[in-house]
Formats: C-alpha cells, sequence, structure tokens
C-alpha cells in the first residue's frame, strides 16, 4: 500500500502548538511522529504520544478526554498502551485514521477550536518527558543495503572483488541482538572482546576500532504467520514507520570473529534507535523511484521484483555528527561528518521486508528492520568512519587539533534526518544520539 496525499499532508496547515511553526521544528503538522514516553524523573507510567513542535500529545490522555470517541475500539486501546506494538499491529486503515483524527485536534482553525479546552491538557511538554524505546522490540534485523557502502568495505579487504557474487541478487543481512537496542541518549560502554594481536595471536581487551554506522530504521506492523511469505505486492501495508539507527561497530572484534559465521559480539554491545517512528503515510510525499542500477545489472528475481507505485524507496537526507569531550568542555558545536540520503539504497524497504520473509519467517508487529550503512557515491556521503578514514589512514580533524580514526571514549555521536520536498512541509526524525563511556574493568581473564 504506497499511501495517498490527503488534507494531512497539506502545507498550509496551521497548528494550535506555536512551535509546530518553528523554521527549524522537526515535528510540524504534517509529521505526526509516535513514540513512547514516560514522565522525566521516572515515576511515571509509559504511555503512547505524538510529537508536535516541542510538545507530546498523550495519546491515552486523549482517549480518557473522549477525543477518540468515533474511532474502532482496538485503534483507541491501542493508543492507550504502554508500546506501540498494538498500534503497530493493527494495520494501515487504523493508522491512517489516527493520523487523520490527530491532525484535526491539533489544527488552529474554526473546526477544532471548540476542542481546545480539551486538548491542551493533554499536550505535554517534551521537556518534562523521558523518551522510551518506542516499542517492544522481539527481533531487530540489520541489511547491508547500500551498494556504495559494500563496495567501499568490499575494495578494503577484497580490491580485485569488493562486491561478493549475491550481492546484486538478493538483500544481505544478518539477525542482529534485540535486547542490546537502546533509546537515544543511552551511554554506550566500549565493548571487552577478542581481537587480532600484533603477532596474529589474539588478545582480550576493549575495542580499540570503535565505529558508527549511520543506518535507517524500519518498524514492521502487522506479521505474517509461520510459513507464509510476504508478496512484494502486500510489503507496504506491513510497513509502519521509519526511524534512525546507530549500529555501533567494534571493527577489530568483528574482524577477528566473522567468518564464517558473520558479526557476533564485535556488534551486539548497543544499537541506538531514535524514540520517534516517522510513519509511511507521513512520508507520503517523499516517496522516490528507487535507485537506479548500473548497466548491466541483473534484474531481481520475481518475487523481488517491484512494479509501479511498490517500487519506491524514500528520500531522506541523513546526517552523522561527532561532539568530543573536549570540544563539549570548549562550548564547540557537533562537527558534521557525512550527509547521505536513503534515497541511494540499492534495496527498498518493501524488498528488504519481503526478502526477509521469504522463506516463510514469521515477522511480527515492533521487530525491528535497518537499512545498513546509509552511504553514497563522494567522500562526504560515507556512513561510518570506516569508509570516512579509509581504515583509518585519512583521519578527521576536528576542532581544536584533536583527530579521529575511530571512536574515543567521551565521544558523543549524533544522527538527525529530514525529508524535504518542494512544495510540502519538511519532516525530521529527532536525534539518534549515544557517547561512548570507557570499557568496563570486567572479570579477570585468566
Amino acid at each position: 500500500m504506497i499511501y495517498e496525499l490527503n488534507e494531512t499532508h497539506d502545507p498550509s496547515l496551521k497548528c494550535r502548538v506555536n512551535s509546530a511553526h518553528g523554521p527549524g521544528t522537526d515535528f510540524p503538522i504534517q509529521n505526526l511522529p509516535l513514540g513512547v514516553f514516560a514522565g522525566a524523573k521516572g515515576d511515571a507510567a509509559a504511555r503512547a504520544g505524538v510529537a508536535i513542535g516541542d510538545r507530546i500529545l498523550d495519546l491515552g490522555e486523549c482517549r480518557a478526554r473522549g477525543l477518540l470517541d468515533g474511532l474502532p475500539r482496538t485503534l483507541m486501546e491501542a493508543c492507550a498502551a504502554d508500546s506501540l506494538n498494538p498500534l503497530m499491529a493493527l494495520g494501515p486503515e487504523y493508522w491512517s485514521a489516527l493520523r487523520g483524527r490527530v491532525s484535526e485536534l491539533l489544527r488552529a482553525d474554526r473546526r477544532s477550536s471548540r476542542l481546545s479546552g480539551q486538548v491542551e491538557p493533554a499536550l505535554i511538554p517534551m521537556a518534562s518527558a523521558r523518551m522510551l524505546l518506542p516499542a517492544r522490540i522481539g527481533d531487530y534485523t540489520d541489511f547491508y543495503a547500500s551498494i556504495h557502502h559494500a563496495r567501499n568495505v568490499g575494495s578494503m579487504f577484497r580490491p580485485e572483488n569488493p562486491l561478493l557474487p549475491n550481492y546484486k541478487h538478493l538483500p544481505v543481512g544478518y539477525h542482529g541482538r534485540a535486547s542490546s537496542v537502546v533509546v537515544s541518549g543511552t551511554p554506550v560502554r566500549r565493548p571487552r572482546g577478542q581481537r587480532e594481536g600484533e603477532d596474529s595471536a589474539p588478545v582480550f581487551g576493549p575495542a580499540q576500532l570503535l565505529d558508527y554506522e549511520m543506518e535507517v530504521g524500519i518498524f514492521v506492523g502487522p506479521g505474517n504467520a509461520l510459513g507464509e511469505p510476504i508478496g512484494i505486492a502486500d510489503a507496504e501495508s506491513h510497513l509502519f514507520g521509519l526511524c534512525l539507527v546507530n549500529d555501533w561497530s567494534a571493527r577489530d572484534i568483528q574482524k577477528w570473529e566473522y567468518q564464517p559465521l558473520g558479526p557476533f559480539l564485535g556488534k551486539s554491545f548497543a544499537t541506538t534507535v531514535s524514540p520517534w517512528v516517522v510513519t509511511m503515510e507521513a512520508l507520503a510525499p517523499f516517496r522516490v523511484p528507487a535507485a537506479a542500477r548500473d548497466p548491466g545489472d541483473p534484474e531481481p528475481l520475481p518475487y523481488l521484483r517491484a512494479v509501479g507505485e511498490t517500487a519506491r524507496g524514500v528520500d531522506i537526507s541523513v546526517e552523522a555528527f561527532l561532539c568530543s569531550g573536549q570540544m563539549r568542555r570548549d562550548g564547540v558545536e557537533p562537527l558534521l561528518l557525512s550527509r547521505g540520503n536513503a534515497g541511494d539504497l540499492y534495496w527498498t524497504p518493501s524488498q528488504l521486508l519481503t526478502h526477509h520473509a521469504s522463506n516463510g519467517c514469521n515477522l511480527r508487529p515492533g521487530d525491528l528492520i535497518a537499512t545498513g550503512t546509509v552511504s553514497g557515491r563522494d567522500r562526504g556521503s560515507r556512513g561510518c568512519l570506516l569508509e570516512l578514514t579509509w581504515r583509518g589512514t585519512e583521519p578527521v580533524h576536528l576542532p581544536g587539533g584533536e583527530i579521529r580514526r575511530f571512536l574515543e571514549d567521551g565521544d558523543e555521536v549524533i544522527f538527525r534526518a529530514r525529508a524535504e520536498r518542494a512544495g510540502f512541509a519538511v519532516l525530521g526524525f529527532g536525534e539518534c544520539r549515544g557517547t561512548i563511556m570507557a570499557a568496563s574493568a570486567g572479570a579477570p581473564i585468566t
């Protein structure tokens, strides 16, 4: 299902929340991303909300005040849940109905003026909220959907054959660790692990080549029964929305461990996600044709061959920033490292989901699928330090004279993203950030 443009996308809509009109806001009334929050002091229950300017519309409070009356009962119950999983399970017709109602509640026009006294108490300052994971993530899968990233990394280790034979035929991926997915702002402790020593014998200790990976996350909506695949024509109806993902990577641990079964402890120590999920309907104005393939590239096999409106990517500009501990002490703004675009990915969200379920794997509401590192053709669009510094041979120079080949303790990595198109409101994703803490002392290794 590709969503049609409707009145919720109208760039002329005015919002009752003044901050939703700010020139730099990520959350105008045309966006309405969903998330889960609690009181800043941790003394309140988790509840679902919608970001609008610098406020959060509490959906549970809206239900209690009768502002959702007339919507399906299951939808109203989902709005009062402590995670987005029940809402994700319902499907596009329900999501669209909720978006339409929330848009109406937040408009500053005569149709909604009579609701002012009921809506205002449901608007919570973001500054007084503590953001939580938007869903209970049962499973997490990371793909390798950027051909530019795959080609860059491959050329470092296999210069004569950067892309393996399967890359242009299927979306390459691996199953990650859902238990270590954390919400933006959670500190990330440097992992300890086994890595290759100078004499090729392994040593155990803190990772030396710690990296970030700038990715886009896809939350699954309705799932599929075990053994029943999802056809490419139906894939869009199983896509709830997008967020930002930092799939942190300990390159030295990963290099030593990954053959023959792939990433393990070099990836499973932490994955950071942004708290707000921008729905696929909100992103309808920013759908673009899938990235052009090089001449001579094979056509995808029929089960992955999207046609017409289903063969669409998403035009989202994603940026990575770094702020060292020294920069923070000196009051220096984070440094922009790179800017990529999710529209350049070789495989679309529908193809990732369809391939994932093609063997009958049962996806479930709230499962997280990540695109893999979002990188482009030029140096300024490389989505990780491994690429940006070319394995450390071309270091990044920070303000104040510091250099970085890989991440140091105290470094904070921040991702931001925007969807922009002439004639439509600019939509943002909020931030995905994490700061590196020193490795734990750990138990004695003998």
